[in-house]
């Protein structure tokens, strides 16, 4: 009789992701706060960032807009910017920015880690 062999898979590394989240109204100097931490964390080699909105009750329209600035330099850094927490409410500010094709958006954290995870798979 034959015995059925088992083959081993190697885990594939999961990429570190950074969370920042914030809470509350943000206007145009929270994102600029905002947009400053992710141009700082992109110099440190930290490339894929989670923002989670889920806190947030409002946000201007222009600083989603600066978000798509910093995604399109995260992503020529090798990384990307995903949003999630989005309520309909914040979903529908994104969209009328205009910047909603520029910043990837999802539920939640755990789905953006599996976005990245996905984005950034490879075959060994």
């Amino acid at each position: 009789m034959g015995r059925a062999q088992q083959q081993e898979k190697a885990p594939v590394a999961e990429p570190q992701i950074t969370i920042v989240r914030a809470d509350g109204e943000l206007g145009l100097s929270e994102f600029a706060a905002i947009s400053d931490e992710l141009f700082r964390l992109t110099h440190e080699g930290k490339t894929r960032i989670v923002l989670d909105l889920s806190g947030a009750t409002h946000v201007d329209y222009r600083g989603i807009r600066m978000l798509g600035v910093r995604a399109e330099l995260l992503r020529r850094a090798g990384g990307g910017l995903k949003l999630c927490g989005l309520t309909d409410y914040l979903e529908r500010i994104v969209r009328a920015s205009g910047a909603h094709w520029q910043v990837e958006r999802l539920v939640n954290v755990e789905e953006a880690r599996e976005a990245f995870a996905r984005q950034f798979a490879y075959v060994a």
